[in-house]
């Protein structure tokens, strides 16, 4: 791979983890109260659907250079996976399921700043 590939991984990494940042406080806003979304839940769906995709750009980069956040963002995979087949309710389990993914997204942040 070419050396300005390789710039791309820090920026795919910090784009996943800005959609995954963004989707978790719609979710925690809807849950809180905050905002309602009933008339467009689609905004969520779509921010999971950009959340899933640019996770696995950002894995696939990061692995096709052999780079450490891979290691840290590919277990990200299993919440992402499992959230759809689990659906939205009960909402504890939904939640929790969605925040497993936190750490693997800051850990690969904090490895692409090396």
């Amino acid at each position: 791979m070419t050396r300005s590939t390789r710039q791309l991984v820090p920026a795919a990494v910090h784009l996943a983890a800005a959609c995954y940042a963004t989707s978790a406080a719609l979710g925690i806003s809807v849950a809180g109260g905050l905002l309602d979304t009933s008339r467009g839940r689609w905004a969520h769906h779509a921010l999971f659907i950009a959340t899933a995709s640019t996770t696995a750009v950002a894995l696939g980069l990061s692995a096709a250079h052999r780079e450490s956040a891979a290691v840290a963002l590919a277990p990200a995979a299993i919440p992402l996976l499992l959230l759809p087949l689990r659906g939205a309710h009960p909402l504890p389990r939904h939640a929790r399921t969605a925040a497993a993914a936190a750490p693997c997204y800051v850990a690969a942040l904090l490895l692409t700043r090396r």
